[in-house]
């Protein structure tokens, strides 16, 4: 993708573009004058577009080379191009749509780029070191939030090698329809989450005892081995049930939560980091608060990065179903085959389908804020997502909940929510998570190291002590999208060696775990 840049006033992406984005901070006033000749009719805020000719009601509206939409009135060179003037087309359609056309662009392999990590037992490299918690039912949540302070104040200091005891509460277990065929997505999940290679295997499950969702669907990949409340308890106990008969109250209840807590603490002490190949890095690719300069800066940063990771043969996922939808068009040639072609369609099939359920469709989607930050529709948004991709061949694509299975790069299926989409992402073995944000957000995940990148350097600058990195550089001219690409992969591999702390890690801001439950409730 190339950028034309006219005196950091606007930027045009494409060549066949009617419409720039307004790069100076604070906008531009009513009468400036861009370089191509254009006058501003209006003052324009930074990020929105402008338009550079005239487009007539019904014309098509163009950025990236690609249609966002239509005029909804008349347009004059120099106006301001908005969502109220922006109609929104037709998504596109999906059958007959071009499977695995595009050869794969030649790259040489990325060799000897390393990091420091924990290697398990399963063959997969953790970034952190987590005592992982999970729960079979919400009843039980408040329980553990309990412990985890326990834990983290009385026993988690004598576990140097341990770097965090992690609630992974959820809002799923009982007055659900366990047995309805989409109830596998939050099981799945759930019990995909517990093989993180961040948890060393080590998850331990606190349960009820009465729920539905019973501790031994969350551990079908490994034995249930049940604490007992007496002295010969099985040292390797992964599974505590509050009603057991043998507690006697809650304190009774803590005490073997504790116990079985620090039998699992003296294992994960004894991992050390060790030198691993950067082949071994499983990276999510979010965005979450994007503005008009997502697609032109820190997801095309984030979409280069990715082709690096993919050329040191280490394994890289995008998601958002909703903001992929309207773009698919140009990924299903990129399929390594007419079958994973044909997986993403199925995807997009899936999910036109839920939403059509749920009375709702695509266009609610984008958010205030997206619109604030000058996109105009999910049409525009998708195109500067998908960006995030880069240009590697898409290998494989799997459903919500599921494990990646390949190295390279994947579609990992998820809703457009930033807390389900990381909740799905670490189900499916990421080690570590990349997040694009124009608007700015807080988002980060305990279990896992989260990089904040921004899209403009006024967020980078206002939110100095939460961005990790500021891809704004890339619209003022002060960086290439190649510069910030290889910044970001240096950083991903001091992240995932615990040589850089992420500004959630070092501010401990982290949010919940989210389910996506599309079964019923009873």
């Amino acid at each position: 993708m190339s950028i034309d840049q006219e005196k950091s006033r606007m930027i045009k992406v494409h060549e066949k573009d009617n419409v720039a984005i307004v790069v100076e901070r604070g906008g531009l006033s009513e009468g400036t004058s861009l370089q191509d000749g254009t006058t501003l009719n209006m003052a324009i805020p930074q990020g929105h577009k402008v338009a550079l000719f005239p487009i007539a009601i019904g014309d098509p509206i163009i950025r990236y080379g690609e249609i966002i939409g239509t005029a909804a009135c008349d347009i004059a060179r120099g106006d301001h191009v908005n969502e109220t003037s922006v109609k929104l087309p037709n998504a596109p359609a999906l059958q007959d749509m071009p499977l695995a056309r595009r050869s794969a662009p030649e790259a040489e392999a990325l060799e000897g780029y390393t990091f420091e990590g924990f290697r398990n037992a399963d063959g997969s490299v953790g970034t952190k070191n987590v005592l992982g918690i999970t729960t079979s039912v919400q009843c039980v949540a408040g329980t553990t939030d309990y412990v985890v302070r326990r834990i983290k104040s009385e026993l988690l200091p004598n576990y140097p090698n341990v770097d965090d005891v992690v609630a992974l509460n959820h809002s799923y277990g009982c007055g659900v329809a366990i047995n309805a065929p989409a109830a596998i997505v939050p099981i799945r999940t759930l019990k995909n989450i517990s093989l993180n290679p961040n948890f060393g295997g080590e998850v331990m499950v606190i349960g009820l005892g009465c729920e539905k969702l019973q501790p031994s669907a969350l551990l079908t990949d490994q034995p249930v081995r049940i604490y007992e409340n007496t002295e010969a308890a099985d040292p390797g106990a992964n599974v505590l049930s509050l009603q057991d008969e043998s507690f006697s109250g809650f304190g009774d209840m803590v005490d073997g939560i504790l116990d079985m807590a620090e039998r699992h603490l003296e294992k994960l002490n004894r991992r050390q980091r060790e030198t691993c190949p950067a082949s071994e890095l499983v990276v999510g690719m979010q965005c979450g608060g994007s503005d008009a300069f997502s697609g032109v800066t820190a997801n095309p940063a984030v979409g280069f990065a990715t082709d690096l990771i993919v050329r040191a043969g280490g394994s890289v996922m995008f998601s958002e179903v909703t903001e992929v939808r309207d773009a698919i068009h140009l990924l299903t040639p990129r399929a390594v085959s007419t079958e994973v072609g044909q997986a993403l369609l199925d995807q997009m099939a899936w999910y036109d389908n839920y939403l059509e359920q749920g009375q709702a469709d695509r266009s609610a989607n984008p958010s205030p804020g997206n619109k604030r930050g000058g996109l105009s529709n999910v049409v525009e948004k998708a195109l500067g997502s998908i960006i995030k991709s880069g240009n590697s061949p898409i290998v494989d694509v799997i459903g919500p909940g599921e494990r990646i299975r390949k190295r390279g790069l994947t579609f990992a299926a998820t809703p457009a929510s930033d807390f389900i989409c990381g909740t799905l992402q670490l189900a499916a073995g990421m080690n570590l998570q990349v997040f694009t944000t124009g608007r700015g957000t807080p988002y980060g995940l305990p279990m896992v190291p989260v990089i904040k990148v921004a899209t403009n350097t006024a967020l980078s600058q206002r939110w100095h002590d939460i961005i990790d990195l500021d891809a704004g550089r890339i619209a003022t001219g002060d960086a290439s999208i190649e510069d910030i690409g290889w910044e970001l992969f240096h950083l991903i591999l001091d992240v995932a060696s615990g040589r850089k702390l992420v500004a959630a890690d070092r501010l401990g801001l982290h949010n919940d775990l989210v389910l996506f439950n599309p079964a019923p409730v009873t």
